[in-house]
């Protein structure tokens, strides 16, 4: 009974395989988080870089919940954090709790959010009977989508936050959620 022996799971060639399996996988992990990372850091690069940094800000005017027209000129001289948002959009509501904290914590410093809803206003209002906003919301459709524009969202991303100083000049766009840090950072200085 000399025959060939059968393989054991733990031979010198299976545990060989398996560690060279699992040094490959390790690499291609390695290179998708890089890419990942590198692709994140482009992006922050290019929010600094917006073609819109620097400029006046475009004027416009769009309706309240309440139907009122309103017009950006109401809020001069003050920071001004326009944040486009949508009901459907989950990363836009995430965002409301640190907006309505900073609107408190700095209103009267001079800071002012105004919402502008790229949405129906009848779904507008139905999500402000259960969510408390501390800052005015404006709704609009395509207007809303061509204000955002104005503003530098060229690619129809949301949320999408634009400040603007207190002489009227975009400071800082942010394609995306708008971490607080980052938040933070941007508008203490403009206070």
């Amino acid at each position: 009974m000399n025959g060939p022996r059968p393989a054991s799971l733990f031979s010198r060639r299976n545990v060989i395989t398996a560690l060279l399996l699992a040094a490959s996988l390790t690499t291609v992990a390695a290179i998708f988080m890089y890419r990942e990372s590198a692709a994140t850091r482009g992006a922050d690069a290019a929010r600094f870089e917006s073609a819109t940094i620097n400029t006046p800000r475009p004027g416009f005017t769009l309706r309240d919940v309440d139907g009122i027209p309103r017009t950006v000129d109401a809020w001069d001289g003050k920071v001004l954090v326009l944040n486009f948002w949508a009901t459907w959009c989950q990363p836009c509501l995430r965002e409301i709790p640190l907006f309505n904290r900073l609107q408190t914590e700095h209103g009267d410093a001079g800071l002012q959010f105004v919402g502008i809803a790229v949405d129906d206003l009848d779904a507008v209002r139905e999500f402000l009977k259960t969510q408390t906003v501390a800052y005015p919301i404006l709704a609009g459709q395509q207007d809303a989508i061509d204000v955002a524009q104005n503003y530098g969202n060229d690619i129809g991303v949301l949320p999408y936050t634009a400040i603007v100083d207190r002489s009227g000049r975009i400071r800082f766009v942010q394609f995306g959620e708008l971490p607080e840090t980052l938040a933070r950072d941007m508008i203490q200085p403009l206070l």
